[in-house]
C-alpha cells in the first residue's frame, strides 16, 4: 500500500549518504518507513561537496528508491547542513533610541536582519542565535516591553563558505529535488539528544564523524560556541592503514581491535595481531597508532571550548557518532579535559518505531538523520507511483513536483524561522531580489520628495521674489506721492 503522508530526511555525510522516511504519529512517536544508504566517498569531503555531478546521481539514486519503497514519489526533502568550515562568530549590532523609547519587536527584528547582513570575506551567515540583549547596562534575554536609551543585540553567527553552500543548492537543483527546508545539522542533532540540564549547566557535544568532528558548546540553554575539525575516525584509518595494508583491512582492525585508551601495564607487547593469512602487527604498536590519533584529535576538540566555559560544564561531555563506539572512548576524554561526567549518546531521545537495522542497533551513526526528521513538519509525498515504475526513469520528463524555488516562492522572514533552520538560496535570491526592489523604491520616492520640495522651495522663491518688487514699487510710488 503506498504510504500517503511522510516526512523524508537526507544527511550528506562523508562516508555515507542516508535517506529516511517517517511519519508522525499521533501519540509523538517516529514511524521509520524507508531507510536508503549510499556510499559518498569518493564525491564528499570532510562534509562538503567535492564532486557535483555524482553527487546528484547519488540524491536522485536515494529519492527514487524511497520512492519505490514508499510506491509514492517523493516531492521535497528536508536536508542538514554541516561539514568543513562551518564556524561560529560573535557579534554585536547596537541602536541609539530616544528618551522613553520602550523596546517593541520590530526593534529586535531590525537588529536581526541588521546583524544578518553582515558580510564576511568568503563566508555565508547560514544561522545567527541571538545570544542575550543589553537594553542599557543590563542583559536581558527578550528585551521587548523594557524602556531604555540604547539596545545592543549579541549574537552568534554561523558561518560556512559560500562555495559550499552554492554546491550544496546547486546539487538538488540538477537531482530536481525541492529542498522543504534546510537544517543545521548540528542544532537538530542537539535537540534530539541533549537534556534540558545539560544545556541548561553547559556541556559539549562532540559529534565524532568519519573525516570531521564538529564541537558544539552550550550554556543557560543558548549555543555559545560551535566549530568543525577536520579530523575523524577515516584519519585513525589512514594511519593503520601505512602498516603497509589496504584501507579497507585497516578499517576492519580498527573496528575490531582499535581502542582509545589502554593502560600501559595492560599492553601485551607479545601478542601479534593478524593483518591477513601471512602478515601480523605487533599490538603496542598498533595500539600507539590507534591512541595518537585518537589524542590528536581530542585535544583538538578541547581546544575549541571557549576559556569561559571550560570550568563551567557541569552537564559534561556528550560523545556520539560513528567514532563515538571506539572502546574506552569515555576514559580517552577524561583523562584529558578531567572531565568526569561524560556519556556516549548511542540513540535520541525520540520514541522511534522501526524493524530496520540500522535504527535497531543504536549505535550513533543514525542520530543526525534523524535529528533532521524529527524537524520536518511539512508533508514530503507526491503522487503514488505505478507498479511498473524505473529506478532509471528521467525525472525531467515525469517532474510533477515543485522546485525548491516554486517550493518557497515568499521567502520567510527572520523572526519565522526556529533556530537551526537555514534559508534555500532560493529564498535568499528572492529576499534579495525583495530588498533590491524596496531600494529601488525607496530611491524613487526620495527623489520624488526631493524634487517636490525642490518645486515648493522654489515656488516660495518666486513669491517671495514678487512680494520683494511689491514691497519696492510701494516704496517708489510712495516716494513720488511724497515728492509731488
Amino acid at each position: 500500500m503506498a504510504a500517503k503522508d511522510f516526512i523524508v530526511a537526507i544527511e550528506l555525510g562523508s562516508s555515507k549518504m542516508t535517506g529516511v522516511a517517517g511519519k508522525k504519529n499521533i501519540d509523538g512517536s517516529i514511524s521509520v518507513l524507508a531507510v536508503v544508504k549510499e556510499d559518498s566517498s569518493s564525491f564528499i569531503r570532510k562534509g562538503v561537496v567535492y564532486n557535483i555531478n555524482q553527487t546528484v546521481q547519488c540524491i536522485s539514486n536515494i529519492v527514487n528508491k524511497l520512492s519505490v519503497a514508499l510506491k509514492t514519489k517523493v516531492a521535497k526533502v528536508y536536508v542538514g547542513v554541516g561539514g568543513q568550515s562551518v564556524r561560529s562568530v560573535k557579534n554585536v549590532i547596537g541602536k541609539d533610541l530616544t528618551e522613553g523609547t520602550i523596546v517593541s519587536q520590530e526593534m529586535v527584528d531590525e537588529l536581526m536582519e541588521m546583524n544578518r547582513n553582515m558580510s564576511y570575506q568568503d563566508m555565508e551567515i547560514i544561522d545567527a542565535a541571538a545570544q542575550e540583549y543589553k537594553v542599557d547596562n543590563q542583559l536581558q534575554v527578550d528585551p521587548v516591553g523594557i524602556q531604555c536609551t540604547r539596545l545592543e543585540g549579541n549574537f552568534l553567527n554561523i558561518l560556512w563558505r559560500k562555495n559550499f553552500y552554492s554546491k550544496l543548492n546547486k546539487c538538488f537543483d540538477g537531482a530536481n529535488v525541492a529542498i522543504a527546508e534546510l537544517r543545521l545539522a548540528p542544532l537538530a542533532l542537539a535537540d534530539c539528544l541533549l537534556t534540558d540540564g545539560e544545556r541548561r549547566s553547559g556541556c559539549v557535544l562532540v559529534d565524532l564523524g568519519a573525516d570531521t568532528t564538529t564541537v558544539s558548546v552550550y550554556y543557560k540553554n543558548k549555543l555559545r560556541h560551535i566549530a568543525v575539525i577536520p579530523l575523524g575516525g577515516n584519519n585513525i584509518t589512514k594511519d593503520i592503514a601505512s602498516l603497509q595494508m589496504e584501507e579497507s583491512v585497516a578499517e576492519k582492525m580498527k573496528l575490531k581491535y582499535g581502542t582509545a585508551y589502554t593502560d600501559n601495564n595492560d599492553i601485551d607487547s607479545t601478542l601479534m595481531l593478524p593483518i591477513d593469512n601471512e602478515r601480523s602487527v605487533e599490538n603496542r604498536k598498533f595500539v600507539e597508532i590507534v591512541e595518537g590519533r585518537m589524542m590528536e584529535i581530542i585535544e583538538n576538540v578541547w581546544c575549541q571550548v571557549p576559556t569561559e566555559y571550560t570550568d563551567r560544564l557541569l552537564g559534561g561531555i556528550i560523545l556520539t557518532g560513528g567514532g563515538a563506539n571506539m572502546k574506552n572512548i569515555e576514559r580517552a576524554f577524561q583523562n584529558h579535559t578531567h572531565i568526569d561526567k561524560i556519556r556516549v549518546a548511542k540513540f535520541v531521545k525520540l520514541d522511534i518505531k522501526s524493524n530496520h537495522a540500522d535504527i535497531t542497533e543504536h549505535n550513533s551513526m543514525m542520530n543526525t538523520v534523524l535529528g533532521i526528521l524529527n524537524k520536518g513538519d511539512m508533508n514530503c509525498a507526491g503522487e503514488e507511483t505505478t507498479e511498473n515504475a524505473s529506478l532509471f526513469d528521467n525525472p525531467q520528463q515525469q517532474r510533477t513536483t515543485p522546485t525548491t524555488d516554486e517550493l518557497h516562492q515568499n521567502p520567510r522572514k527572520l523572526s519565522e524561522l526556529d533556530p537551526g533552520v537555514v534559508l534555500t538560496e532560493a529564498e535568499k535570491n528572492k529576499a534579495e531580489e525583495q530588498r533590491r526592489r524596496a531600494a529601488e523604491e525607496a530611491a524613487i520616492k526620495e527623489q520624488e520628495e526631493a524634487r517636490q520640495k525642490a518645486a515648493e522651495e522654489e515656488e516660495l522663491k518666486k513669491k517671495k521674489s514678487l512680494k520683494n518688487r511689491f514691497r519696492q514699487m510701494r516704496t517708489m510710488l510712495g516716494k513720488l506721492i511724497k515728492e509731488e
